[in-house]
């Protein structure tokens, strides 16, 4: 008979390309994730894998085991959360992974909501992008992650997986309290922060002041909006950030809304049969329950500063807007992946 965990581990191989990464998604040595793929070899009575120069490749009948494997998995974490739901009570742990202004906006309120609610239910959460947080996902490392999506930026949306859009957090020019320039293309002789070059938060930025006809001079660059925020307090550069970055709450700093008003979808994904689980349903539950407080009126209203235009647009962290958590009716939308 065949182990699904070793099935897992040939899936992980079709998925990451290497037994070295498998090993170390899945916390593994090299040696053992050999010596499991060569009996999973034996149970199947049929070759699974096959040299490739230095590597190995998955033979015919592999990738076949593989297709079968993906619904497997789906069937077990529905079968989990089935047994789950039929004790009446939600408990056990729940593995989270957010990015950084979730964590500091969004989590703590759910956190508390869920301690009175559901006293029984730990939740570990871990602050991760969602880049590496959504392989770690399909590993098992975590139960659930809560991510960010910037307009014209979209995330792979991995195999196996289910994806629940929560709402959207508006993206906002922020700039020191003293400045006069009010808008983007006004800030092209003006340093600017931004995040790290390479993720979705700086390419989405880049785009938005290429758009307004300028290549921004990023002289500072952090992956903490916190530290963007103190340095625009401190009169050294302008940012663009979302709301839930806390711009609002600096006195220091003036935010002005962007044409168009661009926004970044916050969303959370899991491993597709899990998303009944009640732990994993009383955490978005209570992520959606904390209505973000709407922008003061310090924030200047609509200034023009063009945005990229692209239908699936990623915005940076900002305040979320709770009238778009979903297409239609005020209600979550899951998309369903591959």
């Amino acid at each position: 008979m065949l182990d699904l965990r070793r099935l897992r581990l040939l899936r992980e191989l079709a998925r990451l390309g290497t037994i070295a990464a498998v090993a170390q998604a899945l916390s593994y040595s090299p040696s053992a994730v050999s010596q499991q793929l060569a009996t999973l070899e034996k149970e199947a009575g049929v070759r699974l894998l096959e040299p490739a120069g230095r590597r190995v490749r998955l033979t015919a009948q592999a990738d076949l085991l593989v297709s079968h494997t993906e619904v497997l998995l789906e069937e077990m974490e529905r079968a989990e959360a089935a047994l789950a739901r039929s004790l009446n009570q939600t408990a056990g742990t729940l593995r989270v992974a957010a990015f950084q202004t979730a964590v500091l906006a969004l989590v703590p309120h759910a956190l508390s909501q869920l301690t009175r609610q559901h006293p029984a239910l730990r939740v570990e959460v871990t602050e991760l992008d969602p880049e590496f947080a959504l392989p770690a996902l399909i590993a098992g490392e975590f139960g659930l992650v809560l991510g960010e999506e910037y307009p014209g930026f979209p995330l792979s949306r991995p195999r196996g997986t289910e994806r629940l859009d929560l709402l959207t957090d508006e993206l906002r020019l922020i700039t020191p309290a003293g400045w006069s320039e009010r808008s983007l293309p006004s800030l092209a002789s003006r340093p600017f922060v931004m995040e790290p070059a390479g993720t979705t938060a700086r390419q989405w930025a880049t785009a938005a002041c290429r758009q307004a006809g300028f290549e921004p001079d990023v002289r500072y660059t952090s992956t903490d909006l916190q530290i963007h925020l103190r340095l625009v307090e401190s009169g050294l550069a302008a940012a663009l950030l979302p709301d839930l970055s806390g711009a609002d709450d600096r006195h220091q700093v003036a935010a002005h809304r962007l044409n168009g008003r661009p926004r970044r979808q916050i969303f959370t994904t899991v491993r597709r049969g899990a998303a009944s689980h009640p732990n994993i349903q009383a955490f978005a539950t209570a992520l959606t329950a904390h209505e973000p407080r709407p922008p003061s009126s310090r924030s200047s209203p609509t200034m023009p500063a063009p945005q990229p235009a692209s239908p699936g647009q990623k915005t940076n962290e900002g305040r979320a807007d709770p009238t778009a958590r979903s297409p239609a009716g005020g209600r979550p939308h899951r998309d369903r992946q591959g």
